[in-house]
């Protein structure tokens, strides 16, 4: 099953502090923006999300379809191919796609209560 791109994305409390505290960190901004409360910082391959009021809890997040560097790729597993895969599997989702091609995402928990987010944005 090919995920795409690997990062965390973090439910912070203040954007600003939390964006001034990882650049001291060596991470410099990718993307979003930050009046809307979200940002996407680099460090290398490594790939951080700043969200600030848009979800409870820290979630590990994969994006099918990009790399690293949120440039498309041609081979990859589309997210409801990967949806099939895991109920197929038996893996309870907590909530699943819309439609049959595009833009989507898929939700789900482990065992110990991570959230985990597939969201594919092509």
């Amino acid at each position: 099953m090919k995920l795409g791109a690997f990062s965390i994305s973090l439910a912070v409390k203040d954007i600003a502090l939390s964006k001034a505290f990882y650049e001291k960190l060596g991470f410099a901004k990718f993307g979003g923006d930050e009046d809307q409360k979200w940002l996407i910082l680099k460090n290398g391959d490594t790939t951080l999300g700043l969200f600030e009021g848009m979800f409870p809890k820290n979630m590990l997040t994969f994006n099918p379809g990009w790399d690293q560097d949120a440039q498309n790729v041609d081979d990859f597993d589309d997210v409801r191919t990967i949806e099939k895969s895991l109920l197929a599997a038996g893996v309870q989702l907590d909530s699943q796609t819309e439609g049959s091609k595009g833009p989507a995402n898929i939700m789900l928990t482990d065992p110990d209560g991570n959230p985990i987010l597939i969201d594919q944005h092509r």
